[in-house]
């Protein structure tokens, strides 16, 4: 597998991770009748707050998957990197989503430390 087509898993697992998370909005919406806002239902703001944390994180990661790839890093890099941040995010919406709160930690710290090891690979790339 070529470090591109290792990208292209996590940005298509990523993809559908958020499209898994805004469905779940929507559907919160449509069982409160709100269109706009979380019009203080708990569920509906949690649900919108794991989506938001999701879209938050997961373009910054993929750019850096994509800056890895181009600046010909091996594509184990791009695995270890996307793994651990895409094990992470699952972790977090699952734990933050009314699971067990120790998953969300852990998730935050996998997806910290997936950043973390993306932009020091990428000056590694750079500079090496």
């Amino acid at each position: 597998m070529t470090s591109m087509q290792a990208v292209g898993v996590y940005i298509a697992v990523n993809i559908l991770l958020v499209v898994y998370l805004a469905i779940r909005v929507v559907s919160q919406r449509l069982r409160t009748k709100v269109g706009i806002g979380d019009g203080g239902d708990e569920k509906l703001g949690l649900a919108i707050r794991v989506h938001g944390n999701a879209t938050e994180n997961i373009p910054v990661a993929m750019a850096g998957l994509l800056s890895l790839a181009f600046l010909s890093a091996p594509a184990l890099w791009i695995h270890i990197a996307g793994g651990a941040f895409t094990l992470g995010r699952l972790l977090h919406a699952f734990g933050f989503g009314g699971g067990v709160i120790i998953f969300r930690q852990i998730g935050m710290m996998l997806t910290w430390l997936a950043l973390l090891g993306l932009a020091g690979a990428i000056l590694w790339q750079v500079f090496a």
